[in-house]
């Protein structure tokens, strides 16, 4: 991935334990007067021989552990905000016991983590993230770049974590304690129910994954299928899904950008598809939907979703997903979807379904299968950093769901004819 921890910055080892110096001391001070701020809960801080209690340890999340195991983790934090605390995490320079409830700590106390990430020491690097984040615009070509940062990183690390559908999308549970491989097949179906798909059916997805719902749609539903990806890697992973299902003749792959599509459908699927898109073109993509659908046809999307009242502070800023995870990327707020469609399409909305508490369960599995057998990570990088990495993106993304900052949904819209 260029540029992205997930790859290239994760090979770097944790730094030997070293006591702070006069700049790192100065960050230190003003960071700890800052999270001596939280209110719904505790930081038991731990760094360089003192122990110090920061928050209300009597808030709803308790007190979480914090250990500073190198210096420099206070100056990168004052230089780089909430970016730079996941590096540091992941070149070893701090460590939790409950990273999960550390991160939903800064979530519910938002403004707390705001006065730490919004210093004036700060600005500069931020501003030079907005500008790369913008140079990453999902014109075609930046697109396949994007989605190749990401999703071509190597299959052997997907189907590590992700249940044998290999379906990368967040799962529905019927009843805890249901498995992720069963609740990601109730997911698909649910997605092709969305729709009304029937027998016969020429349904469009946009953004094939790894294949599993076109081959729900066609092997459960009895619909022909034309699926489309940029990646090259899921392309032929794909292909060869389909082929060794005996589909062949009712889905058709294609290695094509959803701007260059043709043809008319009775319905259209697209799954976590919306985020890769970018802000920008956002009005495309959903454009692109409503005229490959005939009249009276009908859009499905499942899409992650920001609470509107972060929507455009979101797109100001750019996290820790966006500069090394996702390149590229932007969550919308359902306002924005609805809002766009209703601007630039003859969509209609119909129906919306959040079930963002699903997404956490499903990114815990995710977590905790790596967290059980890291060999696949050690393997490429054997000073843990590729593993910290993962770990950090999905506790990263488990809080904000778990906090109701993000959510999910099923969004159906239908074509006026």
């Amino acid at each position: 991935m260029s540029g992205s921890i997930l790859i290239a910055d994760a090979a770097r080892a944790a730094r030997p334990v070293a006591a702070p110096g006069w700049w790192q001391r100065t960050a230190r001070r003003q960071i700890v007067a800052r999270l001596g701020g939280l209110r719904s809960g505790a930081i038991r801080l731990r760094d360089d021989g003192r122990e110090r209690m920061l928050g209300d340890p009597h808030g709803a999340l308790g007190t979480v552990d914090l250990d500073v195991h190198d210096g420099s983790f206070w100056s990168a934090l004052a230089l780089g905000g909430d970016v730079a605390a996941g590096e540091a995490f992941v070149a070893g320079r701090w460590s939790t016991p409950d990273l999960v409830r550390l991160l939903r700590l800064f979530v519910r106390d938002r403004d707390v983590l705001l006065g730490v990430d919004g210093s004036l020491w700060s600005l500069p690097l931020r501003l030079l993230r907005r500008v790369a984040h913008r140079l990453r615009r999902n014109d075609h070509a930046g697109s396949r770049r994007n989605i190749a940062d990401h999703y071509d990183l190597g299959d052997e690390l997907f189907t590590h974590f992700l249940d044998p559908s290999l379906t990368y999308s967040s799962a529905w549970f019927e009843h805890p304690g249901q498995s992720l491989a069963d609740a990601q097949q109730h997911k698909l179906r649910r997605l092709c129910r969305l729709v009304d798909l029937q027998a016969g059916d020429r349904l469009l997805e946009i953004g094939t994954g790894w294949g599993s719902l076109a081959l729900c749609a066609a092997g459960e539903f009895g619909a022909s299928v034309t699926t489309t990806t940029i990646s090259p890697n899921q392309f032929a992973a794909a292909t060869a899904r389909v082929q060794a299902a005996g589909l062949a003749a009712q889905v058709d792959v294609r290695r094509q950008d959803y701007r260059d599509l043709d043809g008319t459908f009775d319905k259209v699927l697209s799954c976590e598809m919306i985020e890769a898109v970018g802000a920008r073109y956002l009005p495309t993509y959903l454009r692109t939907c409503a005229e490959r659908l005939r009249p009276g046809g009908q859009l499905g999307l499942q899409a992650i979703t920001i609470r509107d009242q972060f929507y455009d502070s979101a797109l100001r800023t750019v996290d820790y997903i966006k500069r090394h995870v996702f390149p590229g990327s932007f969550i919308p707020s359902v306002t924005a979807i609805v809002g766009a469609a209703t601007r630039h399409t003859d969509l209609r909305p119909v129906q919306m379904q959040d079930f963002g508490p699903h997404y956490a369960t499903t990114l815990q599995h995710w977590r905790e299968a790596i967290e059980r057998d890291p060999a696949p990570f050690t393997a490429r990088d054997a000073s843990g950093g590729l593993m910290r990495a993962w770990q950090y993106y999905f506790a990263y993304c488990e809080s904000g769901f778990r906090e109701r900052q993000l959510g999910v949904c099923h969004l159906r819209f239908e074509r006026a004819g």
